[in-house]
Protein backbone atom coordinates (compact mmCIF):
# COMPACT_ATOMS: atom_id res chain seq x y z
CA UNK A 1 0.00 0.00 0.00
CA UNK A 2 1.17 3.47 -0.86
CA UNK A 3 1.91 5.26 2.42
CA UNK A 4 1.21 8.78 1.16
CA UNK A 5 -2.18 8.82 2.87
CA UNK A 6 -1.52 6.39 5.70
CA UNK A 7 -2.20 7.84 9.12
CA UNK A 8 -0.16 5.46 11.25
CA UNK A 9 -1.14 2.67 13.65
CA UNK A 10 -4.59 2.68 15.22
CA UNK A 11 -4.38 3.92 18.77
CA UNK A 12 -6.57 5.36 21.48
CA UNK A 13 -3.84 7.27 23.33
CA UNK A 14 -4.29 10.43 21.28
CA UNK A 15 -7.47 12.49 21.28
CA UNK A 16 -8.77 13.53 17.88
CA UNK A 17 -11.82 15.59 18.94
CA UNK A 18 -12.57 16.77 22.46
CA UNK A 19 -15.72 18.70 23.43
CA UNK A 20 -16.06 20.07 26.95
CA UNK A 21 -19.46 21.36 28.13
CA UNK A 22 -20.32 22.63 24.65
CA UNK A 23 -23.58 24.46 23.95
CA UNK A 24 -24.91 26.10 20.81
CA UNK A 25 -28.05 28.22 20.43
CA UNK A 26 -29.86 29.08 17.22
CA UNK A 27 -31.34 32.59 17.44
CA UNK A 28 -34.59 33.50 15.69
CA UNK A 29 -35.84 36.90 14.63
CA UNK A 30 -36.40 37.98 18.23
CA UNK A 31 -34.77 37.30 21.56
CA UNK A 32 -37.60 34.97 22.64
CA UNK A 33 -37.22 32.69 19.62
CA UNK A 34 -34.16 30.62 20.57
CA UNK A 35 -33.38 26.94 20.22
CA UNK A 36 -30.62 25.30 22.23
CA UNK A 37 -29.47 22.79 19.63
CA UNK A 38 -26.55 21.43 21.69
CA UNK A 39 -26.67 21.60 25.46
CA UNK A 40 -23.65 21.13 27.74
CA UNK A 41 -22.21 18.23 25.72
CA UNK A 42 -18.87 16.62 26.57
CA UNK A 43 -17.41 14.05 24.15
CA UNK A 44 -13.95 12.63 23.54
CA UNK A 45 -13.23 10.88 20.22
CA UNK A 46 -9.90 9.12 20.04
CA UNK A 47 -7.59 8.87 17.05
CA UNK A 48 -8.49 5.86 14.92
CA UNK A 49 -11.99 5.42 16.33
CA UNK A 50 -15.09 4.84 14.22
CA UNK A 51 -17.90 6.70 15.98
CA UNK A 52 -21.50 6.83 14.79
CA UNK A 53 -23.78 9.63 16.00
CA UNK A 54 -27.51 9.00 15.82
CA UNK A 55 -30.60 11.01 16.65
CA UNK A 56 -33.95 12.05 15.24
CA UNK A 57 -34.39 15.33 13.37
CA UNK A 58 -33.64 18.30 15.60
CA UNK A 59 -31.65 16.23 18.10
CA UNK A 60 -28.48 18.30 17.64
CA UNK A 61 -26.31 15.73 15.90
CA UNK A 62 -25.67 17.75 12.72
CA UNK A 63 -25.07 20.90 14.74
CA UNK A 64 -22.45 19.00 16.71
CA UNK A 65 -20.80 17.89 13.45
CA UNK A 66 -20.53 21.49 12.27
CA UNK A 67 -19.10 22.52 15.61
CA UNK A 68 -16.36 19.91 15.18
CA UNK A 69 -15.41 21.40 11.80
CA UNK A 70 -15.46 25.05 12.98
CA UNK A 71 -18.41 25.79 10.69
CA UNK A 72 -20.15 26.81 13.92
CA UNK A 73 -18.51 28.16 17.07
CA UNK A 74 -19.83 27.14 20.52
CA UNK A 75 -21.69 29.76 22.54
CA UNK A 76 -20.18 28.14 25.61
CA UNK A 77 -17.64 25.41 26.21
CA UNK A 78 -14.69 24.41 24.04
CA UNK A 79 -14.12 22.03 21.13
CA UNK A 80 -10.56 21.11 20.18
CA UNK A 81 -9.49 19.14 17.09
CA UNK A 82 -6.04 17.65 17.65
CA UNK A 83 -5.53 20.24 20.36
CA UNK A 84 -6.62 23.20 18.19
CA UNK A 85 -9.42 25.33 19.66
CA UNK A 86 -12.15 25.76 17.00
CA UNK A 87 -13.02 29.23 18.32
CA UNK A 88 -9.59 30.62 17.34
CA UNK A 89 -9.76 32.07 13.83
CA UNK A 90 -6.11 31.28 13.15
CA UNK A 91 -6.86 27.55 13.63
CA UNK A 92 -9.82 27.26 11.25
CA UNK A 93 -8.11 26.17 8.02
CA UNK A 94 -5.85 23.66 9.74
CA UNK A 95 -8.88 22.25 11.61
CA UNK A 96 -10.75 21.84 8.33
CA UNK A 97 -7.76 20.07 6.81
CA UNK A 98 -7.41 17.77 9.81
CA UNK A 99 -11.15 17.07 10.06
CA UNK A 100 -12.59 16.99 6.56
CA UNK A 101 -16.36 17.05 6.18
CA UNK A 102 -18.60 15.22 3.71
CA UNK A 103 -22.12 16.61 3.42
CA UNK A 104 -25.49 15.13 2.54
CA UNK A 105 -25.60 16.36 -1.06
CA UNK A 106 -22.38 15.55 -2.98
CA UNK A 107 -23.28 18.08 -5.68
CA UNK A 108 -22.69 20.85 -3.15
CA UNK A 109 -19.03 19.77 -2.78
CA UNK A 110 -18.16 19.25 -6.45
CA UNK A 111 -16.47 22.32 -7.92
CA UNK A 112 -14.80 21.09 -11.14
CA UNK A 113 -15.93 19.56 -14.42
CA UNK A 114 -13.45 16.65 -14.31
CA UNK A 115 -13.15 14.20 -11.39
CA UNK A 116 -9.37 14.44 -10.96
CA UNK A 117 -9.52 18.25 -11.05
CA UNK A 118 -12.17 18.22 -8.35
CA UNK A 119 -10.03 15.99 -6.11
CA UNK A 120 -7.05 18.31 -6.71
CA UNK A 121 -8.98 21.43 -5.64
CA UNK A 122 -8.23 21.15 -1.91
CA UNK A 123 -4.48 20.50 -2.18
CA UNK A 124 -4.16 23.32 -4.72
CA UNK A 125 -5.70 25.73 -2.21
CA UNK A 126 -3.17 24.52 0.35
CA UNK A 127 -0.34 25.51 -2.00
CA UNK A 128 0.94 21.97 -2.49
CA UNK A 129 3.51 21.42 -5.27
CA UNK A 130 1.99 20.10 -8.56
CA UNK A 131 3.89 16.78 -8.49
CA UNK A 132 2.71 16.12 -4.93
CA UNK A 133 -0.87 17.03 -5.89
CA UNK A 134 -0.76 14.55 -8.75
CA UNK A 135 0.44 11.81 -6.37
CA UNK A 136 -2.24 12.66 -3.82
CA UNK A 137 -5.03 12.67 -6.40
CA UNK A 138 -3.97 9.29 -7.80
CA UNK A 139 -3.65 7.87 -4.30
CA UNK A 140 -7.02 9.20 -3.14
CA UNK A 141 -8.89 7.95 -6.20
CA UNK A 142 -7.29 4.52 -5.83
CA UNK A 143 -8.31 4.28 -2.17
CA UNK A 144 -11.98 5.08 -2.89
CA UNK A 145 -12.04 2.87 -5.98
CA UNK A 146 -12.57 5.67 -8.52
CA UNK A 147 -9.31 5.58 -10.52
CA UNK A 148 -11.05 4.58 -13.77
CA UNK A 149 -13.30 7.64 -13.48
CA UNK A 150 -10.45 10.17 -13.13
CA UNK A 151 -11.25 11.87 -16.45
CA UNK A 152 -15.04 11.60 -16.21
CA UNK A 153 -17.46 14.47 -15.66
CA UNK A 154 -18.78 14.32 -12.06
CA UNK A 155 -22.35 15.14 -13.12
CA UNK A 156 -22.47 11.86 -15.07
CA UNK A 157 -21.69 9.77 -11.97
CA UNK A 158 -24.17 8.05 -9.66
CA UNK A 159 -24.87 9.48 -6.22
CA UNK A 160 -22.63 6.91 -4.52
CA UNK A 161 -19.81 7.60 -6.97
CA UNK A 162 -20.12 11.35 -6.38
CA UNK A 163 -19.81 10.83 -2.63
CA UNK A 164 -16.72 8.69 -3.20
CA UNK A 165 -15.25 11.57 -5.23
CA UNK A 166 -16.12 13.97 -2.39
CA UNK A 167 -14.34 11.65 0.06
CA UNK A 168 -11.32 11.47 -2.29
CA UNK A 169 -11.18 15.28 -2.29
CA UNK A 170 -10.98 15.21 1.51
CA UNK A 171 -8.38 12.41 1.46
CA UNK A 172 -6.12 14.40 -0.87
CA UNK A 173 -5.76 16.96 1.93
CA UNK A 174 -4.37 14.24 4.24
CA UNK A 175 -6.93 14.47 7.04
CA UNK A 176 -6.69 12.82 10.43
CA UNK A 177 -10.48 12.58 10.65
CA UNK A 178 -13.47 12.49 8.28
CA UNK A 179 -16.85 13.70 9.49
CA UNK A 180 -19.81 12.50 7.41
CA UNK A 181 -22.93 14.58 8.00
CA UNK A 182 -25.72 12.29 6.78
CA UNK A 183 -23.61 11.60 3.69
CA UNK A 184 -25.72 8.58 2.67
CA UNK A 185 -29.15 10.17 3.26
CA UNK A 186 -29.78 10.91 -0.43
CA UNK A 187 -28.38 7.64 -1.76
CA UNK A 188 -30.09 4.43 -2.84
CA UNK A 189 -29.06 1.15 -1.10
CA UNK A 190 -26.29 0.49 -3.65
CA UNK A 191 -24.82 3.98 -3.18
CA UNK A 192 -25.04 3.67 0.61
CA UNK A 193 -23.21 0.37 0.50
CA UNK A 194 -20.47 1.85 -1.73
CA UNK A 195 -19.86 4.76 0.63
CA UNK A 196 -19.99 2.64 3.79
CA UNK A 197 -17.49 0.15 2.32
CA UNK A 198 -15.12 3.05 1.58
CA UNK A 199 -15.30 4.60 5.04
CA UNK A 200 -14.88 1.22 6.74
CA UNK A 201 -11.73 0.64 4.67
CA UNK A 202 -10.43 4.14 5.46
CA UNK A 203 -10.81 3.46 9.15
CA UNK A 204 -9.40 -0.06 9.04
CA UNK A 205 -6.58 0.35 6.49
CA UNK A 206 -5.69 4.05 6.52
CA UNK A 207 -6.33 4.48 10.30
CA UNK A 208 -8.46 7.58 9.72
CA UNK A 209 -10.86 8.57 12.47
CA UNK A 210 -14.47 8.38 11.27
CA UNK A 211 -17.40 10.32 12.72
CA UNK A 212 -20.55 9.24 10.89
CA UNK A 213 -23.74 11.21 11.55
CA UNK A 214 -26.66 9.21 10.16
CA UNK A 215 -30.33 8.21 10.36
CA UNK A 216 -29.56 4.66 9.23
CA UNK A 217 -29.25 2.28 12.17
CA UNK A 218 -27.59 -0.43 10.07
CA UNK A 219 -24.63 1.89 9.42
CA UNK A 220 -23.88 2.00 13.14
CA UNK A 221 -23.32 -1.70 13.73
CA UNK A 222 -19.72 -1.61 12.46
CA UNK A 223 -18.68 1.29 14.70
CA UNK A 224 -16.43 1.19 17.72
CA UNK A 225 -18.92 3.42 19.54
CA UNK A 226 -22.43 4.78 19.11
CA UNK A 227 -23.58 8.11 20.55
CA UNK A 228 -27.29 8.97 20.50
CA UNK A 229 -28.33 12.61 20.73
CA UNK A 230 -31.74 13.75 21.97
CA UNK A 231 -32.84 17.34 22.59
CA UNK A 232 -29.23 18.53 22.30
CA UNK A 233 -27.88 16.12 24.92
CA UNK A 234 -26.29 12.67 24.91
CA UNK A 235 -29.02 10.14 25.67
CA UNK A 236 -27.06 6.91 25.17
CA UNK A 237 -23.43 6.05 24.49
CA UNK A 238 -21.43 2.84 24.20
CA UNK A 239 -20.51 -0.08 21.98
CA UNK A 240 -23.20 -0.81 19.35
CA UNK A 241 -24.19 -4.12 20.99
CA UNK A 242 -24.57 -2.36 24.34
CA UNK A 243 -26.54 0.60 22.97
CA UNK A 244 -28.89 -1.33 20.68
CA UNK A 245 -29.75 -3.87 23.37
CA UNK A 246 -31.73 -0.98 24.96
CA UNK A 247 -34.48 -1.47 22.38
CA UNK A 248 -37.33 0.04 24.40
CA UNK A 249 -35.31 3.12 25.33
CA UNK A 250 -34.18 3.69 21.74
CA UNK A 251 -37.75 3.43 20.51
CA UNK A 252 -38.74 5.90 23.22
CA UNK A 253 -36.25 8.33 21.64
CA UNK A 254 -38.09 8.07 18.34
CA UNK A 255 -35.49 5.83 16.69
CA UNK A 256 -35.42 2.32 15.28
CA UNK A 257 -32.85 -0.41 15.87
CA UNK A 258 -31.08 -2.51 13.21
CA UNK A 259 -33.48 -4.95 11.54
CA UNK A 260 -31.79 -8.03 12.98
CA UNK A 261 -31.93 -6.56 16.50
CA UNK A 262 -35.63 -5.79 15.96
CA UNK A 263 -36.24 -9.43 14.97
CA UNK A 264 -34.54 -10.79 18.09
CA UNK A 265 -36.37 -8.24 20.26
CA UNK A 266 -39.72 -9.50 18.95
CA UNK A 267 -38.69 -13.13 19.45
CA UNK A 268 -37.80 -12.24 23.03
CA UNK A 269 -41.23 -10.65 23.53
CA UNK A 270 -42.83 -13.86 22.26
CA UNK A 271 -41.06 -15.79 25.02
CA UNK A 272 -37.96 -17.06 23.21
CA UNK A 273 -34.76 -16.85 25.24
CA UNK A 274 -32.66 -15.00 22.67
CA UNK A 275 -30.06 -12.24 23.17
CA UNK A 276 -30.88 -8.61 22.39
CA UNK A 277 -27.37 -7.58 21.37
CA UNK A 278 -27.38 -9.30 17.95
CA UNK A 279 -26.65 -6.68 15.29
CA UNK A 280 -25.89 -8.34 11.97
CA UNK A 281 -27.23 -11.15 9.79
CA UNK A 282 -23.91 -12.98 10.28
CA UNK A 283 -24.24 -12.87 14.08
CA UNK A 284 -27.87 -13.99 13.85
CA UNK A 285 -26.96 -16.94 11.62
CA UNK A 286 -24.28 -18.11 14.06
CA UNK A 287 -26.64 -17.87 17.04
CA UNK A 288 -29.56 -19.59 15.27
CA UNK A 289 -27.32 -22.46 14.15
CA UNK A 290 -26.19 -22.98 17.75
CA UNK A 291 -29.78 -22.59 19.01
CA UNK A 292 -31.19 -25.18 16.57
CA UNK A 293 -28.44 -27.73 17.35
CA UNK A 294 -29.23 -27.76 21.08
Amino acid sequence: MNNNLSMGAKTTDKVCIKAEKVSYIYHGHNSHNQVKAVSDVSIKINKGEFVTILGRNGSGKSTFARLCNALLIPHSGVICVHGLDTSKQDNVWEIRRLAGMVFQNPDNQIVATIVEEDVAFGPENLGIEPDEIRNRVEDALRIVGMTEYANHAPHRLSGGQKQRVAIAGILAMKPECIILDEATAMLDPVGRREVMNVIKRLNRNEKITIVNITHHMDEAVYSDRVIIFDKGCIALEGHPSEVFSNVSKIKGLGLDVPQVTELFFRLNQLGYDVPLDVLTVEQAAIYLREYSSN
